[in-house]
């Protein structure tokens, strides 16, 4: 978990090169990797065709912003992918141009464009997994062989908790079917299909700024600027620690917790007990750094 101070520029946004730092640092620190270069090459190959999954649902005011996802895609680029096999994504054009980003699928450079896009839509055929019965955008069963998970950490009014995992809802036709039961198994159940699991490489969740309260809609009275970046290759365990963030912000603000207001999200540890991590934070190892 990567620490900034100053991370917002005068505007709000973050500062790029701040950001790229917090990058640098936390593949350091996950890989124990002394250039972050190295590190990458752990879990990316040259010639891989790599997804970075945003969440841009919330707009400008709740969304991965362009300083953060571009900086990480740009970094990738010139470091161990080719860069126009680089795509940032999420379900709607609409959705990235209000969340700030500009539209681009030109050859030689990094892409942005979300699942509606010409040509592009969800797959013919649902993918069954236990609970789970969904078409699957065709960027994430065809565009690309590996995916990053870019986040935003935020309270989640029926999950508990929205992170890493809940962020490949954006990546099925019918997300709308899988939230009763505060999500539990559907998370899990959902990141356990190989066109997920068989994919993901890394967690990158955005705590830059938290909604600790009422989200996962923007709600600036309990907004709070965190600075943190968290790193993980254990996609339950990078939500874990997330959690563990918004419960501490909520006792900070004299705010019941999730366990109290009746959405403790149970799904990390149905996660757990289908052994696609840990959901425990006694069996996490949490390393802290400011850059």
């Amino acid at each position: 978990m990567i620490t900034a101070r100053n991370v917002f520029s005068g505007t709000g946004a973050p500062e790029p090169k701040i950001v790229l730092r917090m990058f640098r640092k936390g593949l350091e620190l996950l890989t124990g990797a002394s250039k972050a270069e190295d590190g990458l090459r752990l879990f990316f190959k040259p010639d891989d065709r790599l997804g970075i999954k945003i969440n841009t649902i919330g707009r400008k005011a709740a969304s991965t912003q362009p300083e953060t996802s571009i900086t990480l895609g740009l970094w990738l680029g010139q470091t161990i992918c080719r860069e126009e096999n680089i795509i940032i994504w999420d379900r709607t054009n609409e959705e990235l141009r209000d969340s700030g980003y500009k539209l681009s699928n030109s050859q030689g450079s990094l892409k942005i464009f979300g699942t509606d896009s010409r040509g592009l839509g969800y797959t013919e055929e649902p993918v069954i997994n236990r609970n789970i019965g969904s078409l699957f955008s065709r960027i994430q069963a065809g565009l690309i062989d590996v995916s990053i998970s870019l986040a935003i950490l935020k309270d989640h009014g029926l999950a508990g908790v929205t992170a890493g995992m809940k962020n490949y809802f954006g990546a099925i036709h019918n997300p709308n079917k899988y939230h009763d039961s505060h999500c539990n198994p559907y998370i899990a159940e959902l990141f356990e299909t190989d066109l997920i699991r068989a994919k993901h490489r890394l967690t990158i969740l955005d705590a830059l700024k938290v909604q600790y309260h009422r989200g996962p809609s923007y709600h600036p009275q309990w907004a709070e600027n965190c600075q943190k970046l968290i790193f993980s290759s254990d996609p339950v365990a990078a939500d874990a620690v997330g959690w563990k963030i918004i419960e501490e912000l909520r006792t900070r603000k004299g705010l019941p917790s999730l366990k109290e207001e009746n959405r403790e999200p149970t799904y990390l540890f149905t996660a757990e007990n289908l052994n696609l991590g840990q959901a425990r934070l006694e069996n996490i190892e949490i390393i802290e750094e400011e850059v």
